[in-house]
C-alpha cells in the first residue's frame, strides 16, 4: 500500500466548511419552506442562519475558484480535448460503476495527484462548480433582499421563477450529497476517501485489482 497526496490543505478546508455548510442550508431551508411539518429551530433563527451560511459559502467558493486559477492544480479540472478518449474513459467507469464494482472487477480510473478524478467526475464537477453552484448562490442572493433586488428578479421571470429554480437546484444538491458520501465509501475501506480529505494522502494500492479509488 502506498500513500500518495492527492488534496491539498486549501482543498480540505474548503471541502469540509462546505459540507458542513450545505448541511446546515438544508436543514435551515427545509424549515424556512416547511415550517408547518417540523420545527427544527425557529423560523427566525432559520432564516439568519441560512442567510449567514450562504454568504459564508460564497466567499469559500471564490477561495476555491482563485486556489485553482492561481496554482498548477488547475490541472485537475482540465477536461479531455479527445471526444473519443473521453466517451471511452466514461463507458468504462459506467460499467464499473453500473456492475464491475459487483463482480470484483477492478476500477479503469487510477488517480493521480493531477488527474484524481475519473471521467465521469471531471464532467459533472465542472458543471456542477461552474455552472450549478453559482446559479444557486446567484438566486439565493435575490431571494436574500426581493426588495432591492426587484428588478433583477423581474428581469429573470419574477419571483416565482427565482424561486422554483432555488428549489429545484437544492433537490440536485442533495441527491449528489447522497451520491457523493456513497461513491466516496467505495474505497479499499469504506471510510478510506473520508481519512484522505482529512490527511491529504489516498492510499494507492499496489495491485490494481484492488483498486476502487473514486
Amino acid at each position: 500500500m502506498n500513500k500518495l497526496y492527492i488534496h491539498p490543505l486549501p482543498v480540505r478546508v474548503w471541502h469540509w466548511t462546505n459540507a458542513f455548510g450545505f448541511v446546515l442550508l438544508i436543514a435551515s431551508g427545509l424549515q424556512i419552506r416547511y415550517l408547518d411539518l417540523f420545527q427544527l429551530m425557529p423560523f427566525q433563527l432559520a432564516v439568519q442562519v441560512h442567510n449567514w451560511i450562504g454568504f459564508i459559502l460564497i466567499a469559500n467558493f471564490f477561495i476555491w475558484l482563485s486556489f485553482y486559477l492561481f496554482t498548477d492544480k488547475i490541472k485537475v479540472y482540465h477536461p479531455e480535448l479527445s471526444p473519443v478518449k473521453y466517451f471511452r474513459a466514461s463507458f468504462r467507469q459506467m460499467q464499473f460503476y453500473g456492475y464491475g464494482i459487483f463482480k470484483g472487477d477492478p476500477n479503469p480510473h487510477h488517480p493521480t495527484a493531477y488527474h484524481k478524478f475519473n471521467a465521469l467526475q471531471s464532467m459533472l464537477y465542472q458543471i456542477i462548480m461552474m455552472m450549478l453552484v453559482p446559479i444557486q448562490f446567484f438566486s439565493g442572493v435575490l431571494l436574500w433582499d426581493v426588495t432591492r433586488f426587484a428588478s433583477l428578479i423581474d428581469l429573470f421571470g419574477g419571483l416565482r421563477v427565482v424561486d422554483s429554480v432555488h428549489v429545484l437546484l437544492f433537490i440536485v444538491f442533495v441527491g449528489f450529497i447522497v451520491v457523493h458520501v456513497y461513491l466516496a465509501s467505495l474505497g479499499h475501506t469504506p471510510s478510506a476517501h473520508f481519512k484522505a480529505m482529512i490527511t491529504g494522502y489516498e492510499d494507492i494500492e499496489d495491485e490494481p485489482h484492488a483498486d476502487r479509488a473514486v
